[in-house]
């Protein structure tokens, strides 16, 4: 699957740069070139988005060709941080982080899964510090405060 760039002449950067810089920010653009390769702009956010989605595109490949466990067993071996999480939540979060990554891959979207991930790993962090969700203790009645002074 390609996706459609948007595109600038190399002469338009040139003689516009704030306008192509403004549309790299949002996402890559394709700067053609008459006597030369074509070039691919973006943001380091988005080049770096792309090396962890490829990072974790090897690590899941790894996991999917080892035949040693289940599946969730296979990523906590790759994402150690996994066993700080309770065993239906390593379940959960194996799902969600295939089905995310899956997502990433087929959009070339790279955020979906570097933020999945990115959320499992602080819960797993929060839990290993001894915070979890069955100490919270929730109000039934909503409770009334005054309005902040302006």
């Amino acid at each position: 699957m390609s996706t459609v760039l948007e595109q600038f002449q190399s002469s338009e950067l040139n003689r516009n740069p704030t306008k192509v810089f403004d549309a790299a920010e949002n996402a890559p653009v394709l700067v053609t070139r008459r006597d030369g390769e074509d070039f691919v702009l973006m943001s380091e956010r988005e080049a770096s988005a792309r090396r962890i989605l490829v990072e974790l595109a090897a690590e899941l490949i790894a996991v999917t060709t080892d035949d040693r466990g289940t599946l969730v067993e296979r990523m906590s071996n790759r994402f150690p941080w996994m066993l700080a999480l309770k065993k239906t939540d390593r379940d959960r979060c194996a799902k969600e982080l295939v089905e995310a990554a899956r997502a990433s891959f087929s959009t070339q979207k790279a955020h979906l899964v570097v933020a999945e991930l990115a959320a499992w790993r602080e819960t797993a962090s929060a839990v290993a510090e001894g915070l979890n969700l069955n100490s919270i203790e929730w109000l039934d009645e909503p409770l009334p405060v005054e309005a902040p002074l302006a």
